[in-house]
């Protein structure tokens, strides 16, 4: 037991630059996801354009191979991102794409009449989409924007593929070391379990809360 506590130490700077990338990419996607949905229901055709094909693009290119283009690819372009930008912004950018879905379609169950209430009621359509749509739409949009969420905590292990030494890269370094790969895997699955955990059981805060407002979480 001692000698598998011993290979905390040696993991806790991955796990922290884990944490530190999280931190960036949740907040990211996030954004871009609402901003992403907005454009799709609401913007002009041009812009609805776009947006959709962003959001095809990105979920339909491997994750993997988004990270090459950032890390490996652009400095070809004379654009060159750091490993911690070049994961932050791979990741931000490819989970926005998924969370948009989510946040379109609870924007789409919105009964019509609700805007339609908030418009006779002197509000500009983006004061309503603010106030009155979004609020609901994103109780609706807990479950799969959770799940992504979930998702996301797992894939960060790739940032390692691009240098950044984070939980993975981490582990890679310490049982190349040691040649316990059994033992310190082990370890790092068992640490990726516990941010799944925690994310979870605050998603499961998030919606007791939320209904405990009056206002049912779900599609």
């Amino acid at each position: 037991m001692s000698d598998w506590l011993a290979l905390v130490p040696k993991l806790l700077d991955g796990w922290v630059m884990t944490l530190r990338l999280l931190g960036v990419a949740i907040p990211l996607g996030l954004v871009v996801g609402v901003a992403v949905a907005l454009a799709r229901i609401y913007g002009p055709f041009p812009l609805r354009a776009i947006a959709a094909v962003y959001q095809s693009v990105l979920r339909g290119i491997p994750l993997i191979v988004q990270l090459f283009v950032l890390y490996y690819v652009l400095p070809r372009a004379n654009l060159l991102l750091s490993p911690f930008i070049a994961a932050t912004v791979g990741f931000g950018l490819c989970s926005g794409a998924y969370h948009s879905e989510y946040i379109r379609s609870a924007i789409s169950s919105i009964p019509r009449g609700q805007m339609d209430a908030a418009r006779a009621l002197g509000m500009s359509r983006s004061q309503a989409v603010r106030t009155v749509i979004l609020p609901q739409a994103f109780r609706r949009a807990v479950p799969g924007c959770g799940n992504e969420l979930v998702y996301l905590v797992k894939y960060s292990s790739l940032a390692y593929l691009v240098t950044l030494v984070d939980l993975t890269g981490a582990g890679r370094l310490a049982a190349s070391a040691s040649f316990r790969f059994f033992e310190t895997f082990l370890v790092v699955g068992l640490i990726y379990l516990l941010m799944v955990a925690c994310v979870e059981a605050a998603l499961h805060v998030l919606q007791r809360r939320w209904k405990r407002s009056g206002v049912g979480v779900g599609a």
